[in-house]
């Protein structure tokens, strides 16, 4: 490690909050699927920003796109029009097959104006008693980090002394229909969940799970919200996760990869329903449908489909989960995943993800552990198959090498 790296981290841990604990690599450039460091060492991104730059490192389109609408208008607020919005809201309607959409900025964002939305719908459509209102969500779950939304998580250090939290959640176990069927009461709103749990570990739950859900949410006029912020996007090797069970969800919520990694971009997209309850000044954001974050969305969501990443997603994701499936490591546990969205789950002798990841990182591949015995991998969408066998060739080596 060079003095300019170790400086910089030590900057870095002396003057910034210890909300995260990085690795110790300090990136200076990216292309593509590739980052570089400070010292100029080249990096395999397999983790994408956390699924937000689907589109790989500084897409020259999107980019073109940003410099130009930079130049001309940024910033408005919502108090006037702007000439990016109308045609943002055509085109994400256009692709998703959404009815109305409420534009954000953060993933955390659009889960929290989806909940103050369905409340709202519960109240004044659905008949709930006033400040009565439910909405059922998933154990493991992962929807942001916000006070309202670490309310209802299960994660200790996602919630410990962050208290008291807002009422009105249940929580279930994700996969299990029944158990959601039993939490249901005439109050219920809304059922939150993720199509695959990103941050419990690439958790997928069994055929069939949200073609059941999607019916009960049907029959007990519950409003079924998928927050597809991760798995949206072409992640999976479809636009949507929902997809994969041919279900559609009342509200969907994206970000992320909405804006290819250049500017904070998130939308709620709903039925008219949800959506229509909402008047002027009962909801809004500065930031919010701004020119240049539309414009940035409108190109990002243009070379996902015109470059057929989503495509190249599900062909990809099944040859590099294949490739790792075929490593003979006693560290492996399970190899799981859908699309470009995979995970490597460690048995617990094998002595904890984060050793791995560091190793991996010293032979050029980016990943990142979860829930101690988990490796994510989740590169850019235009990952080719010759990366994918050398990054397959760094994880035997590393994997036979540490394992126990």
């Amino acid at each position: 490690m060079s003095i300019a790296t170790k400086s910089l981290i030590e900057t870095e841990n002396r003057l910034g909050a210890h909300n995260y604990k990085p690795l110790d690599v300090v990136l200076a450039r990216g292309e593509g699927v590739w980052v570089w460091d400070v010292e100029g060492k080249r990096y395999l991104d397999c983790l994408s920003a956390y699924s937000a730059v689907n589109q790989g490192h500084c897409h020259p389109k999107i980019l073109a796109t940003m410099t130009e609408q930079a130049k001309k208008l940024t910033l408005t607020s919502r108090a006037f029009r702007n000439d990016q919005l109308a045609l943002f809201y055509e085109e994400i309607a256009a692709l998703t097959g959404s009815h109305k959409v409420l534009p954000m900025n953060s993933g955390a964002e659009a889960v929290e104006s989806a909940i103050k939305a369905v409340r709202k719908w519960g109240y004044e459509v659905k008949g709930v008693p006033e400040n009565q209102a439910e909405i059922i969500v998933c154990s493991e779950n992962f929807h942001g980090r916000t006070l309202g939304i670490v309310g209802f998580s299960t994660d200790p250090s996602a919630r410990g002394g962050f208290g008291p939290f807002a009422p009105g959640f249940k929580i279930v176990p994700f996969g299990d229909a029944a158990a959601f069927e039993a939490a249901i009461t005439p109050n219920t709103v809304a059922f939150l969940v993720e199509p695959i749990q990103g941050e419990a570990g690439v958790i997928i739950p069994t055929q069939g799970y949200f073609t059941k859900v999607r019916e009960l949410c049907t029959r007990h006029g519950v409003t079924l919200i998928l927050d597809e912020i991760q798995t949206g996007l072409g992640r999976t090797g479809k636009l949507l996760a929902e997809e994969h069970e041919g279900i559609e969800a009342d509200v969907t919520l994206i970000g992320k990869a909405l804006s290819g990694g250049f500017y904070p971009v998130s939308a709620v997209l709903s039925n008219s329903d949800v959506l229509g309850v909402l008047k002027p000044g009962q909801h809004g954001s500065t930031f919010g449908g701004n020119p240049l974050a539309c414009a940035i969305a409108r190109t990002a969501m243009k070379v996902l489909v015109e470059d057929g990443m989503i495509e190249n997603s599900a062909k990809q994701g099944a040859y590099f989960k294949e490739r790792i499936e075929n490593i003979r490591s006693n560290s492996v546990r399970e190899v799981r995943g859908r699309g470009l969205m995979l995970a490597v789950e460690l048995h617990p002798e094998a002595g904890g993800a984060r050793r791995y990841c560091e190793a991996l990182r010293e032979r050029g591949i980016l990943v990142k552990d979860t829930h101690v015995d988990t490796i994510r991998i989740a590169p850019p969408l235009v990952v080719t198959e010759d990366q994918i066998d050398w990054a397959t060739e760094q994880f035997e080596q590393v994997l036979t090498a540490l394992e126990p």
